[in-house]
C-alpha cells in the first residue's frame, strides 16, 4: 500500500461532483461577463518567482532541475504566468485583455483548515483597463459567481482597502520606515494580538507612539480622517479611486457586499491599488475565503508595456468550506438519468436503446460486467438512476421493454420502438395513462 501525500487530496466522485457544479458555476458566470478561458502550463521557470521575492523563496517552492539544467518549479500561483503571456503577445491581444482559468497550484507550506500543498483555484483577470469600472466588474463577478452558488449577503463580505493609503500615511511618518514591512504586518493584524501588531510596526520603524496612532486611525476606517491625518495628494488620489471603484461597484449590483475595511492589505507585493478580500461574515471559516486587487505594475516587470491589471482568484478549498457553512454546497452524490438492465441475449436492442438516449444528451450507463438482475438492479440504485430501462428476453419477444421509475418503484411494460421514441426525456410517467 502506497499513502497519499500530506497536503495532496484525492477527489472520488461524489466530491468531484460537487466539486464540478461549483467549478461550472464559477467559469459559466465568468462567461457571460465575457472573459475568454486559457490554459497554461503546470511548469515554469524558478526564476519567475526568485527574482522578484528572493531565493529564500524556493523553500516554498516544488522546484527542481530538469534534464536541461533549467531551474523550474510547479507554478504556485497564476499571476507571473499570465503576466509572461500578455508581454508575449502585448501588440496583438485586444484591450482590455479579461482572462480566466481553472487549475491546480504548488506550494509547500504549512497544511491547515482550507490549505493544502496542491490547491485549485478558478484566476479571473483584466489588463489593459486603469479606470475604476475594471475594480468594480471583478468585484461584480466575484458576487455574483458566489450567489449563483446560493450565497447571500449574510454568508459572505468584501473587506476592501488601497494599498496607497496605507504607503500613503506611513509616508508622513520617519523616512526610516519600511513601508512594504509595515504593510505586511497590517496585512497579519488579524491573526496577532494587539502587542504583537505593534511589535512589527516597530521593527518597521514607527515608534511605539505612532504604532499605536496608526493602528487606530487604519482600524476607524474613516477615509476622510485618513485623508486629513495625510493631506498629502497620493492618500488624496487612493481615497478618491477607492470612492469611484465603490460607487461603480454600485452600480453593477456589488455595493452591498462590500465593507471598508483598511486593515485588508494583501500580504504580495506586486499590489498597487485598490484590494480586497472575501470573508465568511458569521466568522466560522478561520481565514480569508479568497482575495484579489490591482497589480498595476507586474506586466512592465516582465518586459512588458506599462499595463493596468486587476484580478481576484477563488481558492476552491475555502469556497468549500464557506459552501457547507452556509448549506448551499451541492450534494456529494452522482446522478444518472438511465440505467439499461439486460437480460439474456438482448445485448444489441439495449446498445441501441442506450446509444439514441446519450444522443438526446443524457447519462445512460448498460451492463459491462455480465451482472445478474438483481446485481445489475442493485448498481442502478447505487449510482442514483432516475429510470431503469429492463431489456429482457422474454419482453423483447414481445416486442417490449419494461421502465422503472427508481424513486416509486413503479414499472411497465411499453413497446419497444416507442423507446425513447418520439421523447427527448422519457420516463415512467410519459407512458403512464
Amino acid at each position: 500500500m502506497y499513502d497519499r501525500i500530506k497536503g495532496f487530496r484525492d477527489f472520488y466522485p461524489g466530491e468531484m461532483a460537487a466539486r464540478r457544479a461549483t467549478i461550472d458555476t464559477l467559469e459559466d458566470t465568468a462567461r457571460g461577463y465575457g472573459f475568454r478561458e486559457i490554459g497554461t502550463p503546470a511548469l515554469e521557470r524558478a526564476e519567475m518567482w526568485t527574482d522578484k521575492s528572493g531565493d529564500d523563496i524556493v523553500e516554498e517552492l516544488y522546484s527542481f532541475e530538469d534534464q536541461g539544467g533549467r531551474h523550474v518549479t510547479l507554478t504556485p500561483e497564476l499571476t507571473p504566468t499570465v503576466a509572461r503571456m500578455v508581454v508575449a503577445k502585448q501588440q496583438e491581444l485586444s484591450k482590455p485583455i479579461k482572462w480566466f482559468s481553472t487549475r491546480p497550484f504548488w506550494r509547500y507550506e504549512q497544511v491547515q483548515q482550507g490549505r493544502q500543498r496542491e490547491f485549485y483555484q478558478t484566476n479571473v483577470d483584466i489588463f489593459g483597463s486603469s479606470e475604476p469600472e475594471a475594480d468594480a466588474e471583478i468585484l461584480a463577478w466575484a458576487a455574483d459567481a458566489l450567489t449563483n452558488l446560493g450565497l447571500t449577503d449574510e454568508h459572505f463580505e468584501f473587506r476592501i482597502s488601497h494599498r496607497d493609503i496605507l504607503g500613503g500615511v506611513l509616508e508622513t511618518y520617519d523616512a526610516d520606515v519600511d513601508i512594504d514591512d509595515a504593510i505586511r504586518a497590517v496585512d497579519k493584524s488579524d491573526k496577532l494580538s494587539t502587542a504583537e501588531y505593534h511589535d512589527l510596526l516597530i521593527g518597521a520603524g514607527l515608534t511605539s507612539e505612532q504604532a499605536v496612532e496608526f493602528d487606530d486611525l487604519v482600524a476607524g476606517g474613516d477615509l476622510e480622517a485618513v485623508r486629513a491625518f495625510a493631506d498629502t495628494d497620493r492618500v488624496d488620489a487612493a481615497v478618491d479611486n477607492l470612492q469611484h471603484v465603490l460607487e461603480a461597484a454600485d452600480d453593477f449590483g456589488a455595493r452591498e457586499y462590500c465593507t471598508i475595511s483598511l486593515e485588508t492589505a494583501r500580504g504580495l507585493d506586486y499590489y498597487t491599488g485598490v484590494v480586497f478580500e472575501c470573508f465568511d461574515s458569521a466568522g466560522e471559516v478561520s481565514r480569508s475565503i479568497f482575495g484579489g486587487g490591482r497589480y498595476d505594475d507586474l506586466i512592465e516587470s516582465f518586459g512588458g508595456q506599462p499595463t493596468p491589471a486587476v484580478g481576484v482568484a477563488p481558492g476552491h478549498a475555502t469556497l468549500a468550506l464557506l459552501c457547507q457553512r452556509a448549506g448551499v454546497w451541492p450534494d456529494e452524490e452522482v446522478t444518472t438519468d438511465y440505467y439499461v438492465l439486460q437480460i439474456g441475449d438482448t445485448r444489441t436492442e439495449a446498445a441501441r436503446i442506450t446509444r439514441e438516449l446519450r444522443e438526446r444528451g443524457h447519462v445512460v450507463e448498460t451492463d459491462v460486467a455480465g451482472r445478474s438482475f438483481g446485481s445489475q438492479l442493485n448498481y442502478a440504485d447505487s449510482i442514483n438512476a432516475e429510470t431503469v430501462v429492463i431489456a429482457g428476453e422474454q419482453d423483447l419477444a414481445n416486442d417490449e421493454v419494461t421502465i422503472k421509475d427508481m424513486n416509486s418503484g413503479d414499472q411497465m411494460q411499453v413497446p419497444v420502438e416507442e423507446f425513447p421514441g418520439e421523447y427527448e426525456r422519457p420516463t415512467f410517467a410519459d407512458f403512464d395513462s
